[in-house]
C-alpha cells in the first residue's frame, strides 16, 4: 500500500531538500508539502507563543484533512505546538528531531546542542530531556547558541555561518559524548564535523528519513 506523507515546513529551502530525500529514500510514497515561513519568523521576532502555536496547529490540522498516513513537522522551534496538535489530530505526527534526540540520548550522558536560532534552544533541550526520560536516562546538555551564524546565513554568507559552527563544535567536542546539530539548516555540516571530531555528530534530516522509511515499510 502506498503511504501518504505530509510535511509541514517553516523554512522554504527544506521543501526541495525533503522532496529530494523522499524521492531517493521512499520513491513510492505519496508526499506533499505545506510551507508557512511566517511561523518561524514570528517566533524569532518574539511574537506571543500561544498565537504562533495556534497557527502551527492550524497547519497540522490542514495537513491532516488531506488524510495522510503520517505528518512530519520539520521545524525544531515549533516542537511544543506539535504536542498540542497530537491531542487534536488522529494522524501520527513526527517531529523532525524525534529520531535524532532519541539517538543522542542513547549515545551518552553529556550532549552538546548547537543552535543558531534562539527560538530553538528551549524546545530542543526539552525534547532531548523527554527522550532521555523515556529511556530512563539523565543527560547533561551543553547548549551553544551561535546567533551570529544565523545572521550570517540570513545575509547570504554561508561560509561565515559554517566557520562559526565549525569553531563552536570543535570547542565543545572534547567535553561531550555526542554533538547534536539542533536545526536542519546545519545538517550539511554533519559529515565534515563527524570526520574531524572525536565524538559522534548527529543531524536531524538523515535520522528522520531513516525513521520515515521504517514506518513506510511497516
Amino acid at each position: 500500500m502506498t503511504k501518504r506523507i505530509a510535511f509541514v515546513h517553516t523554512v522554504g529551502f527544506l521543501v526541495e531538500d525533503f522532496r529530494a530525500r523522499t524521492r531517493a529514500d521512499i520513491p513510492a510514497a505519496d508526499c506533499f508539502h505545506i510551507l508557512n515561513e511566517s511561523l518561524l519568523q514570528d517566533l524569532l521576532r518574539g511574537a506571543p507563543l500561544p498565537l504562533v502555536y495556534r497557527r502551527v496547529v492550524d497547519q497540522i490540522v490542514l495537513a491532516a484533512e488531506a488524510r495522510p498516513d503520517l505528518i512530519v513537522v520539520t521545524c525544531s522551534s515549533t516542537s511544543p505546538a506539535v504536542d498540542i496538535a497530537r491531542r487534536i489530530v488522529q494522524v501520527p505526527i513526527l517531529k523532525i528531531d524525534d529520531p535524532m534526540m532519541a539517538e543522542a540520548a542513547r549515545g551518552g550522558t553529556r550532549i552538546g546542542l548547537l543552535c543558531t536560532a534562539s527560538s530553538t534552544v528551549e524546545p530542543s533541550s526539552a525534547l532531548l530531556r523527554a527522550h532521555a526520560a523515556e529511556q530512563g536516562r539523565e543527560v547533561q546538555i551543553r547548549t551553544v547558541l551561535c546567533a551570529e551564524a544565523y545572521q550570517a546565513l540570513l545575509a547570504g554568507d554561508r561560509a561565515r555561518h559554517d566557520a562559526i559552527l565549525h569553531e563552536a563544535a570543535t570547542g565543545i567536542a572534547g567535553e561531550v559524548d555526542v554533538v547534536v546539530l539542533a536545526q536542519a539548516s546545519l545538517a550539511h555540516l554533519r559529515d565534515t564535523l563527524a570526520a574531524e571530531l572525536t565524538c559522534p555528530v548527529l543531524a536531524s534530516p538523515p535520522t528522520l528519513m531513516r525513521e520515515v522509511v521504517r514506518r513506510c515499510a511497516g
